[in-house]
């Protein structure tokens, strides 16, 4: 079974050892450069989790990460997934150290209100830079489940199986896949890249954020901004490094910018 029919039936497929060993290193060696600058900590909630450094945005933060988005082995799955007019979505990593508990089980597009199933609008892959085991945290899933006609209850226990690969691998999934990061037991950081796409339909037909001039977009009330796209949908989408674009961009912090994940 090809890997898109795998994913069309099982939700997810492994890439194994898709990625060079030497690109391994570089990217790995690049997220401790950043982790030391940027002093990253872990968020402290039970989403993003006590024990796990994520580090958002990393295509503003070197230029090793500019191949991440358009490797060989793995975009044109994900072309077959949603189509060629697909868009990054988010690019970050996620490192999972000892101690950190499971993380809950979600599906990535439960936020957008759509009936399910549906077809594709956001398709995820998860680069192991280092091996993924069941001991160390490695991604949680249920096969089958993006079929299903509702999303899981956040904080809900559901079986679940490891998605284990070897370093280098990549685990591409379905947007409507359940998952979730492993409990690590181990002594050992477990490290990975979230490689995020969404469907290209899944935006303004002009671009506001680019099309009007910031001074402009600076003097709109409120709402305007957040029509033009200057705010956080249901706490999640549209963030940058955590924050609205409003705050960053414009410099016009929104009425309200905390995240989906600081209230888990």
């Amino acid at each position: 079974m090809g890997h898109l029919e795998r994913i069309k039936t099982d939700g997810y497929t492994i890439v194994a050892n898709a990625i060079d060993p030497a690109v391994v290193d570089q990217l790995t060696e690049e997220l401790a450069r950043l982790e030391r600058e940027l002093r990253v900590g872990p968020a402290g909630n039970s989403f993003e989790g006590t024990n796990t450094v994520r580090i958002y945005n990393l295509l503003v933060h070197g230029r090793a990460f500019e191949q991440v988005p358009v490797h060989p082995q793995v975009l044109p799955i994900v072309e077959g997934v949603l189509d060629a007019g697909c868009l990054v979505s988010s690019l970050s990593s996620i490192s999972i150290d000892a101690g950190e508990s499971a993380q809950p089980i979600h599906a990535d597009d439960q936020m957008m209100p759509l009936e399910k199933p549906h077809v594709a609008t956001v398709c995820n892959t998860m680069w192991a830079l280092t091996d993924f085991t069941e001991a160390n945290g490695a991604t949680r899933i249920i096969p089958g489940s993006h079929l299903a006609d509702h999303s899981p209850t956040y904080g809900t226990a559901y079986d679940s199986v490891p998605a284990e690969m070897p370093r280098g691998s990549v685990l591409i999934w379905h947007g409507s896949l359940w998952h979730g990061g492993g409990a690590n037991t181990t002594g050992e950081r477990r490290i990975g890249l979230a490689m995020n796409y969404c469907a290209g339909w899944v935006r303004q037909q002009e671009n506001q954020q680019l099309g009007i001039p910031s001074d402009l977009a600076r003097s709109f009330g409120p709402r305007l901004r957040e029509l033009c796209g200057y705010g956080v949908y249901n706490g999640l989408i549209g963030h940058i490094d955590r924050k609205s674009p409003a705050d960053v961009v414009l410099g016009s912090p929104s009425k309200d910018d905390s995240m989906v994940w600081d209230g888990a």
